[in-house]
C-alpha cells in the first residue's frame, strides 16, 4: 500500500498509485473467479491482508500492467471515468462486464499549492490510507465470492480492458500514450454496449480522496 510523505505533493499520483495497485489486484482475482483461464496457472498470495489469486503467466501479467501504466496518467488527472473488465465469448460478444467507477472529490481534482498539500499530508495520512485499505479489501471480498450471484460463463471466453474517459480527456489521448507500441484503440461497439443487461451492484466506497462504485453488467442469454 502507498504510504504518503511530506514529498508526496500530487495527491492526484498518490490515488493513481493506490487505485493501479488495487485495479491490478481486482482483474486478475475477476480472471480467476471467473474462470477466463485454468485456475493452475494462478497462485495464492495475500493482499489488503485476504488470500486472492494471482496469475503467474508472464504474458498476461505483462498486458495488465501494461494496462494499467497507460491507465495511470488518466487517473491522476481525474481523467478516467471508467475502468472496464469485458469478459466475452468465443464470438467476441460481452457476456459480463466488470464496471470500476471511480472519481476524486473536486478538491483533489486541481492543483494544490505545495503549501496546502503539506498541510493536508500532515492531517494523520497513514490514518487515511489506512482506513482506503480497509475499504479496498471490501471490494476484494465482494469479487471473490461474486460468482454467487452470477450465471456461469460459456467455455472459451476471453477479455479486453476498456477505460471510459471524460469528454475533455478524449481528445488528448495520444499525448498520454505512456509505452510505445502498446496505443490507444477506439473500442468495438460490441464491446461497448451489451442489449439489456441485468445490472448487478456489487461494492461502493466513499473516502476522503476518491469514491468508487463496483457493478456487474451480465447479458440475459449467455449461451
Amino acid at each position: 500500500m502507498t504510504t504518503l510523505t511530506r514529498q508526496d505533493l500530487n495527491f492526484g499520483q498518490v490515488v493513481a498509485d493506490i487505485l493501479c495497485e488495487f485495479l491490478e489486484v481486482a482483474i486478475h482475482l475477476i480472471l480467476y473467479v471467473r474462470e477466463v483461464y485454468p485456475s493452475g496457472i494462478f497462485q495464492k498470495r495475500k493482499k489488503y491482508n485476504v488470500p486472492v489469486q494471482m496469475s503467474c503467466h508472464p504474458e498476461l501479467n505483462q498486458y495488465i500492467q501494461d494496462t494499467l501504466h497507460c491507465v495511470k496518467p488518466l487517473i491522476e488527472k481525474n481523467d478516467a471515468e471508467k475502468v472496464v473488465v469485458v469478459i466475452m465469448d468465443k464470438e467476441h460478444h460481452p457476456v459480463e462486464r466488470f464496471v470500476f467507477e471511480m472519481s476524486q472529490p473536486p478538491l483533489l481534482s486541481i492543483r494544490f499549492s505545495p503549501l496546502l498539500l503539506l498541510i493536508l499530508i500532515s492531517s494523520d495520512s497513514d490514518t487515511l490510507l489506512s482506513h482506503v485499505e480497509q475499504l479496498l479489501r471490501a471490494f476484494i471480498l465482494k469479487i471473490s465470492v461474486c460468482d454467487a450471484v452470477l450465471n456461469n460463463n460459456p467455455p472459451g471466453c476471453s477479455f479486453t480492458v476498456l477505460v471510459h474517459t471524460r469528454d475533455a480527456a478524449t481528445r488528448n489521448m495520444e499525448k498520454v500514450q505512456v509505452i510505445k507500441d502498446f496505443p490507444w484503440i477506439v473500442a468495438d461497439e460490441q464491446e461497448v454496449h451489451m442489449q439489456e443487461p441485468r445490472l448487478i451492484p456489487l461494492k461502493t466506497m466513499t473516502s476522503d480522496i476518491v469514491k468508487m462504485q463496483l457493478y456487474v453488467e451480465e447479458r440475459a442469454q449467455k449461451t
